[in-house]
């Protein structure tokens, strides 16, 4: 997309951190498929929006270590972060999720579109051990709505994430 003349990205801007987003996925050289669908309001509407199974839509998580220091922990739709076996894995006694501005400042995306592909640094990534294998995933691609498919140990494999049971089930919804 070619900017125009005087036109400044605003931080609601959405076409930065999109093109941010599938810049660094082409740059990774991992063959991927970029879906993009109307608003979802569910685990199960995004999975089918991207032809997907709920456990091979992965959550972004920005998790707080501490001051100034990030990590991004992805998760499989249908799980949820377990905070004593992730805090046991990082040898800390304590971590947060940072406020939305936060998780944004740090990476430069809007929550339900960050991906660990194109953060404005490249934190740390934990990948859930149940991602190994999962064959195609989804991921966020920098904009409400759009997604990039790709190989689930391809996606590991790029972002060098270190693998482990860093999960647990989510709670079924009534």
């Amino acid at each position: 997309m070619q900017e125009q003349p005087g036109h400044e990205p605003s931080d609601d801007d959405d076409a930065t951190p999109r093109t941010r987003a599938r810049a660094a996925l082409a740059a990774s050289g991992v063959a991927h498929t970029i879906t993009e669908h109307g608003p979802v309001g569910s685990l199960a509407e995004a999975a089918a929006a991207r032809g997907l199974a709920p456990e091979q839509v992965l959550k972004t998580i920005v998790v707080r270590r501490g001051e100034g220091d990030f990590l991004f922990v992805l998760v499989p739709g249908d799980r949820q972060i377990s905070w004593p076996r992730l805090r046991r894995l990082l040898g800390v006694s304590r971590l947060s999720l940072p406020d939305k501005e936060v998780a944004r400042e740090v990476t430069g995306y809007e929550r339900g579109t960050i991906t660990p592909f194109g953060s404005l640094r490249a934190w740390p990534v934990i990948a859930d051990e149940r991602v190994v294998g999962a064959g195609p995933v989804s991921v966020g691609a920098g904009a409400p709505g759009v997604a990039a498919t790709l190989d689930a140990d391809a996606l590991i494999h790029a972002l060098a994430a270190q693998v482990a049971d860093v999960t647990d089930p989510a709670p079924r919804q009534t």
